[in-house]
């Protein structure tokens, strides 16, 4: 796993205006209409009009789209952001590490989530590692930018206090798993959330569109993979879900209605 550091717009930009100097207007142009649409596919803009979007990109407030390749760290507790991003593509998981080197996974960024740190606003990502499950697509913005873009956009403001409000929300609920539950309500719990965020159904089962192996759940619930194999053969036995290598697919019996 490696750290990532890069700007790929501005790297094409550099080697286009060495190579074709008559080439690089056009790909500007081609990037001001990619970085648009862009903006237009993050969930907290998903309800600003086209001349809204642009008045938004005027402000210069998106700074970097950076492809982040499968396996990289984006962040580690020694290197945290100052700045808050944006997944457009892909999916990101967000872990921490016990001093024995054993992981637990706080939970797992896909399309139009957050994550970083600024003093103005937290999603609550700090002292955690961040790393790609697969190639994912993140966008920038610094602090002074963000405040500058919630001046000028208060309904924005509402957006960003709504997906920290859901995000506070699913720690709650891991927590209340974790205090009140056998393990078997706590994989049937999981396995219903992820079914509800990346679930396909597939002849009356969700399947989940995670990697998911037992020692990824049991990373999630901080517990032992022999103990997470044990439930699962259960749950495999009495029809509630079925498994194949590295993935898991629901009973949609077993989601609450409305959750796919």
């Amino acid at each position: 796993m490696s750290l990532i550091e890069h700007d790929e717009w501005t790297k094409n930009s550099i080697r286009l205006r060495y190579l074709f100097p008559e080439m690089e207007d056009c790909y500007m142009k081609e990037c001001q209409m990619n970085k648009l649409w862009y903006l237009s596919q993050i969930s907290i803009f998903e309800e600003m009009t086209s001349e809204e979007m642009k008045e938004i990109d005027l402000l210069n407030t998106i700074r970097h789209f950076n492809w982040v390749p499968k396996d990289a760290l984006v962040q580690t507790p020694d290197t945290i952001l100052k700045s808050l991003s944006f997944v457009k593509e892909g999916k990101l998981k967000v872990y921490k590490l016990n001093d024995s080197g054993k992981q637990f996974t706080l939970g797992i960024l896909t399309h139009g989530n957050m994550f970083g740190e600024i003093n103005s606003f937290s999603c609550g990502t700090k002292n955690v590692y961040i790393e790609a499950m697969e190639p994912t697509l993140v966008c920038s913005i610094s602090e002074a930018q963000f405040d500058r873009l919630m001046i000028s956009r208060p309904r924005l403001a509402l957006k960003f206090l709504k997906a920290v409000s859901e995000r506070l929300k699913e720690r709650e609920e891991q927590l209340e798993q974790i205090a009140f539950n056998g393990l078997r309500e706590r994989v049937i719990h999981l396995l219903t959330m992820l079914s509800s965020k990346f679930g396909i159904i597939v002849d009356g089962y969700a399947l989940i569109d995670l990697p998911l192996t037992h020692q990824e759940i049991a990373n999630m619930l901080g517990v032992t993979r022999e103990a997470v194999s044990g439930v699962m053969s259960g749950l495999v036995k009495d029809g509630v879900i079925k498994t194949s290598r590295k993935s898991v697919q629901v009973d949609v019996a077993m989601l609450i209605p409305g959750d796919t």
